[in-house]
């Protein structure tokens, strides 16, 4: 991961977000008291769906099971 200072962010702020959102490669800012990470907004809702779908009681054997099932036993008709 790519690591500037706050200094060096701020004047490539532009640059950066269009970096981040086409690379999709996160940005550690570090700050003199702090440091954070600029990701792109695609990502953080990506990472934060997967947050929110593992707290869900049994909804990661499910995914898992999903995932392990072919698309030929999905098949079903429906009666609408």
């Amino acid at each position: 991961m790519t690591t500037l200072t706050a200094t060096e962010a701020r004047k490539q702020l532009y640059t950066l977000l269009d970096d981040v959102s086409q690379s999709h490669d996160p940005i550690q800012i570090a700050g003199k008291r702090h440091s954070a990470v600029l990701v792109a907004e695609d990502d953080w809702r990506a990472i934060q769906e997967t947050l929110h779908l593992d707290s869900i009681p049994g909804m990661r054997d499910s995914i898992v099971d999903g995932m392990k099932t072919s698309v030929e036993q999905c098949e079903e008709d429906l009666d609408w």
